[in-house]
């Protein structure tokens, strides 16, 4: 069987735990809320409606596809891009190009940034490994003026965070949204890791400080995360609601 990625790939252990996709989820909630297209997912409701669930299915079906054979994430990937479709007809517009390289973007840097975080820097071989991943889910949904390699990208992940993001009346609906779903005390520590991640132009486009209270917690989580004792820290920290999938994201190891 052909696998769609690898299993040496350090993309597989990035997404291989939890707590790496956690990350990945919270700066992609803060990012996506500033994108200037995020009202096409306005567009069906099921976006403001359960935030937390929307942005948890997309990290999921996108880890799945890490994890699946080559044919099983080409179904997948072709899956997305007919519901895409579906919603353009409906709506009678075409999602911008720039908005799915977007996403697609979030997912190479948070993948990246997450395991930096928790783990160790990537090296450059790494770095580019992480790149081709998604580069091949790219090229298989159709979208165009993709960079060719990791250190092409970097300048044109630079212009997207300039040109493609705004505050607006869905940023401000949706942290509210997120607010409703988690609680105080879970808003409060998403909007920390937040700041552990985002790059600067999220930081300054949503008022964050440099600073997050989390920072001296991350050295004592690692401790936690080698004595086994990580799982308890997540499961009395996130919603029991989201136990389920939370769960679901320690299925497959690498």
């Amino acid at each position: 069987m052909s696998l769609f990625v690898e299993n040496e790939s350090v993309v597989k252990k990035i997404w291989g735990k939890s707590d790496t996709i956690l990350l990945i989820f919270a700066g992609a909630a803060a990012e996506f809320a500033l994108n200037k297209a995020v009202d096409w997912l306005y567009y069906t409701g099921k976006l403001p409606a359960d935030p937390i669930g929307r942005l948890f299915s997309t990290v999921a079906y996108a880890r799945k596809i890490v994890f699946s054979s080559k044919e099983d994430a080409y179904k997948a990937l072709d899956t997305i891009r007919q519901i895409h479709r579906t919603v353009e007809d409906n709506r009678g517009a075409v999602i911008p190009d720039w908005a799915y390289r977007d996403v697609l973007f979030m997912l190479i840097y948070y993948s990246k940034a997450s395991y930096e975080l928790l783990e160790r820097k990537l090296t450059d071989d790494e770095k580019e490994d992480v790149y081709n991943v998604f580069y091949k889910v790219g090229t298989r949904m159709g979208l165009k003026e993709l960079p060719p390699t990791y250190n092409d990208w970097l300048p044109v992940r630079k212009e997207h965070l300039k040109n493609n993001l705004q505050w607006s009346l869905y940023t401000h609906n949706l942290f509210e949204q997120y607010n409703k779903h988690l609680g105080s005390f879970r808003y409060w520590l998403l909007r920390e890791a937040q700041k552990l991640i985002v790059p600067k132009p999220v930081k300054q486009l949503l008022q964050f400080s440099s600073f997050s209270w989390l920072t001296p917690a991350i050295p004592v989580y690692k401790i936690c995360r080698l004595l086994k004792m990580d799982r308890l820290i997540k499961n009395i920290l996130l919603p029991n609601s989201y136990k389920v999938q939370i769960a679901e994201l320690d299925k497959f190891t690498s």
